[in-house]
């Protein structure tokens, strides 16, 4: 009887419900169907939205890449979308979102995670392919171990089957195509989401207008993200304001930087401890931020030392230089392969930039070659390190480049600065504008500088030593050169500008030349 009383009380509180009206006669049955199981599913995935807290700013962006996706649009078509972006900025998590909120409108769904490191295991494509092909089709039993879906009676399942797929983290166009390279396998209205920190992979399979880049959180979600890890969301005193401040502005808008850089500040106590927290994140990078980060081990050789030098050295004047004087090298190629894999930006008016994080990675991995001498790194770019290398005479011949300022070392004098054991020196960048005569020390140049720029310069020549046979451009503003080199040495430079000199110089062996001030 107690169980019949429950049941009058929840009859008596359905009659007084609403329910969706069926009065017209002319629409079927089945539609009214369709638009209860619809109003459901909207009313379940509002409710798994609290999912998503935490989360700051990424309502909009689910909501973009949905769009993108057309699920509620009734197309037959099948479609793929591509998440695109650096590592750290919420690809994953934009992709694990949007599969909890849409898998219930297909006939069956499979999110493959990590599909990147997961393919590098023994045969570890198959693994995953039979994976996604049990899940999709209900079958625990399933095993396919040829490149193709061999048995008739899987593909027909398999195409009258209506499917949502993810495919997170790729990074080889191989894995793809087994894995979900054939629309024409799936069923009617089936979507497939990639993502991926490589663009280019995305072109064979995703139209280019189905290829969503990641934004970075805007500074305001960037400092409400911050807050939530490094104070559990309590507002922060006063005195902090200006440090959380700093710190957001350091991870440029990356989620996962945010968070690991503000569960770094949680348990500090004061000002103090946080200032120095700071210090220490900026001199060591996260190893946590760099484990995300650090696929830049894939890339070509020749792409990763562009990386590298774009990492290590000032922006601005590494996109003079790599204008000028590196096309014949590939560079250009590398800088979209860089742009692909979303390791760099390029503006339209080709200004290169790189995010904090991604330039502290790459000097942070160049730094780990020696870190007790400087002279044995590939490139070195902080004034004191150069000044070590160059007091002690410890440079050798892993030396590529090097890019400093002499005014971030103050008033240290040099009575001889020998790069000539740098015998495969290729840039040479010294800005001694604001010390004068102070530096007017004794120079020996290796002849494998194609790119010297010396502010400053305070001797009447270059050394007499030197043979400028691969240079590619020579900058000496601001300096008292009077005369480039001996006169038994001849070599092309089409025009040098010192002070307000111009030389003009024969050509003889150098195929081209840029030259400024």
């Amino acid at each position: 009887m107690d169980k019949v009383h429950k049941w009058r009380v929840a009859l008596r509180k359905a009659a007084k419900i609403s329910g969706f009206d069926n009065s017209s006669k002319t629409g079927l049955e089945s539609d009214l169907v369709k638009k209860v199981v619809k109003d459901v599913l909207s009313k379940l995935n509002r409710k798994t939205s609290s999912d998503l807290k935490g989360l700051v700013g990424i309502e909009n962006r689910i909501e973009e890449i949905e769009s993108l996706l057309c699920i509620d649009d009734d197309s037959l078509d099948v479609y793929s979308v591509g998440i695109w972006g650096m590592g750290g900025i919420g690809k994953t998590t934009l992709a694990d979102a949007i599969f909890h909120r849409n898998s219930s409108k297909f006939e069956a769904s499979c999110f493959l995670a990590n599909v990147r490191v997961k393919s590098e295991e023994k045969d570890g494509l198959i693994h995953l392919r039979n994976t996604l092909l049990r899940k999709i089709l209900d079958d625990e039993n399933l095993n396919i171990d040829t490149p193709s879906i061999g048995p008739d009676h899987v593909r027909k399942r398999l195409s009258r089957t209506k499917v949502l797929i993810v495919l997170d983290d790729v990074n080889d166009s191989s894995q793809i195509e087994l894995l979900a390279g054939d629309h024409a396998q799936f069923g009617p209205g089936s979507r497939i989401l990639i993502t991926t920190r490589d663009r280019s992979l995305l072109k064979k399979t995703v139209e280019d207008d189905k290829i969503y880049k990641v934004k970075a959180l805007t500074h305001d979600e960037a400092l409400q993200l911050f807050h939530l890890n490094a104070f559990k969301n309590n507002a922060p005193r006063t005195e902090y304001t200006e440090l959380a401040e700093m710190v957001v502005g350091y991870a440029g808008g990356i989620p996962l930087g945010v968070q690991i850089l503000g569960s770094s500040f949680l348990h500090c106590e004061s000002k103090e401890d946080w200032l120095d927290e700071l210090i220490k994140l900026k001199e060591v990078l996260s190893k946590k931020i760099q484990k995300v980060l650090r696929p830049f081990d894939g890339l070509e050789e020749n792409v990763k030392e562009v990386f590298l030098d774009i990492a290590c050295f000032n922006k601005v004047e590494t996109e003079y230089i790599v204008k000028r004087m590196l096309d014949a090298s590939g560079f250009r190629r590398a800088l979209r392969v860089l742009s692909d894999k979303s390791l760099i930006s390029i503006s339209e008016s080709m200004f290169i930039e790189m995010h904090d994080l991604l330039q502290d990675m790459g000097r942070e991995i160049v730094r780990e070659q020696c870190i007790e001498e400087p002279g044995k790194r590939s490139r070195l770019f902080m004034a004191e390190d150069v000044y070590h290398m160059l007091k002690n005479n410890t440079g050798t011949a892993t030396v590529q480049a090097i890019f400093f300022n002499m005014s971030e070392i103050g008033q240290l004098h040099l009575h001889h600065a020998d790069f000539k054991k740098m015998y495969n020196l290729r840039l040479l960048h010294v800005d001694n504008s604001r010390f004068g005569n102070y530096w007017d020390l004794e120079v020996s140049l290796p002849n494998s500088l194609s790119y010297l720029c010396w502010v400053g310069y305070q001797l009447k020549s270059l050394p007499s030593e030197f043979s400028p046979e691969n240079l590619v451009e020579l900058r000496m503003s601001c300096s008292n050169v009077e005369q480039l080199w001996n006169e038994g040495q001849v070599y092309m430079l089409i025009l040098v500008v010192v002070q307000n000199v111009v030389w003009k110089v024969i050509q003889v062996k150098l195929l081209t030349l840029a030259i400024s001030l």
